[in-house]
Order: structure tokens, then sequence, then C-alpha cells
């Protein structure tokens, strides 16, 4: 497999070409400033050089709450560079794997997870612009995946799990929201899902998230526990923990496409555990 990786100087993106080449997968990654996706021709030219069998698009806006002061920037690189990227690779036959996110839908299911032929409504700009994406990817080529995710934690970039375990080092207690109960997912499984992805007969939206759910108060205590941290875990709310841009109340997600070969991650737990042995070793 010859495999292009967009993002790759990312928190995902470079796990992404790491697991590919230790699969003995050709892979590059490309990120800013080399690679402006969000520049059509430039987008064409990258990807018509290096001919990939398949493209794996990690590369997004991600700032959620500067997404709503910024979203026609937002917008532009989540849903032009989608579309750019899904030209180029249709011009030379590649297969596309696009990482999209829970922030598609409002959060307001409950009882069960959301699969993927759920209704989308975003409430805010971020997911607008992501939504957006998936909806140019899907529009200019028949082979590709949407991968969407969620409450994304790893080595190698800011993540919720990082921020945690540096406050518990200076603080004897924190307080986590407990109103927003989600998937969390860890890059060391995410990746090798979408490894699968890029190689298999799937197409259109799959979901790949951590299996299972928590709270962000639920995700710091197992993380704690599991750390050896002794710090305190409080409970606050999202509207006492007021940020600029709304997150979705509930991002639990899950698969209806296991039956179709759609790659299964393991439970969240399992993934804080890879996460903190993979910072120790670190």
């Amino acid at each position: 497999m010859k495999l292009l990786v967009t993002g790759a100087a990312g928190m995902l993106g470079h796990r992404v070409v790491a697991d590919a080449q230790a699969r003995g997968w050709e892979a590059v990654g490309i990120d800013l400033p080399d690679a402006d996706l969000t520049d059509e021709h430039a987008a064409r030219e990258i990807v018509a050089r290096h001919a990939p069998d398949a493209i794996i698009h990690c590369a997004a806006w991600t700032d959620v709450d500067g997404a709503e002061e910024k979203e026609p920037l937002a917008l532009k690189v989540n849903a032009d560079a989608s579309r750019y990227v899904a030209r180029a690779a249709r011009h030379i036959d590649a297969r596309v794997v696009a990482v999209s996110t829970d922030y598609v839908f409002d959060g307001t299911l409950t009882g069960r997870p959301y699969v993927e032929s759920d209704p989308t409504g975003p409430i805010g700009a971020y997911g607008r612009t992501k939504l957006a994406g998936e909806l140019a990817l899907a529009a200019e080529l028949d082979n590709h995946a949407i991968a969407r995710t969620a409450w994304l934690f790893g080595a190698g970039g800011k993540n919720f799990c990082d921020t945690m375990l540096g406050l518990a080092a200076t603080r004897d207690q924190v307080a986590v929201v407990v109103d927003q109960v989600g998937s969390p997912t860890w890059t060391g499984h995410l990746s090798p899902a979408l490894l699968d992805l890029a190689e298999r007969d799937i197409t259109g939206i799959v979901h790949t998230a951590g299996g299972g759910q928590t709270s962000w108060h639920g995700l710091t205590v197992e993380l704690f526990a599991q750390a050896g941290v002794e710090c305190e875990v409080g409970e606050t709310t999202a509207a006492e923990f007021q940020r600029p841009a709304p997150r979705p109340a509930w991002s639990v997600m899950a698969t209806e496409r296991a039956g179709e070969n759609a790659p299964v991650l393991p439970p969240w737990q399992d993934g804080v555990r890879g996460f903190i042995e993979e910072r120790n070793a670190a």
C-alpha cells in the first residue's frame, strides 16, 4: 500500500504514518507550511506527485472555540480542503479515508449511542464545518470512507488527558464536567482502524470511537487511577464551565456497520491504559 497522510504533524497524523510504516507500507506525511490543501492547485499537485493508492485525510481545523470566531476560515480548512483532496484523489483513482467528529450531532439523543444512520444537526461552527467537509468529500469521490470519532487523546498533541495529568501535578483537586458524556478514543486504537479502512471496500460513514461511554469526570477518575495519581476529582457542569463554543451533551458513538467489515474499537478504558503505558515509556 502506498499511503499519503495529510495533517501528519498532528497528534493523529503522525501516529498514522508511523503505524503504516510499521505495517510495511510506503507512507508519506504532509502538513503545513509545505502543503496548503486549501489551495486546489496545490492540493492536486501534491497528490499527483506522491501518487498514493490511498489518502488518510487527518488535516483539519480542530480549534473548536476558535471556529466560533473564525468560521469562514474553519470552513475553508475543513470543507474546501476536503473537496480538493477528494478531487485530486479522483483524478488518480485513489481512495480517501477522512476523519470527522461527533460534533456533527446536536447531542440531544439519549439512551443509546449515535450510529451512522442517525440525522446530523451540529450546534456549533466546528461541527458545521466538519459536516460540510463530509458532504464535500462524498459529493466528489465515490471511493471514500468518513471515519467519525470522538474525544481523541494520544501522544504528540494537545489533548484532555495530558492537560488533566498536568493539572494533577500542581493541584490537590480538579473539577471536571459531569453532564457531557461521550466515547473517549485513543489514537493508538483509531490509527489502525483508519489503516484498515484504507484497504477495505467499505464506503461512506463509519463510526470509529472508543467502545463504551463515560463523562469527562469519569474519564479523569479512570485516568488518575491508572496513572497512580493522587488528586481529588470534583464535579462541575458545562453551564458552570463556560466555553465560547457549545458542546454536544451526548457524544456516545457506536457503529451499526460491523457486519460490513467496519472496524470496532476496544473499550475506552483500554485506550487510557495504552495512553498511560505510552506516556510512561516516553
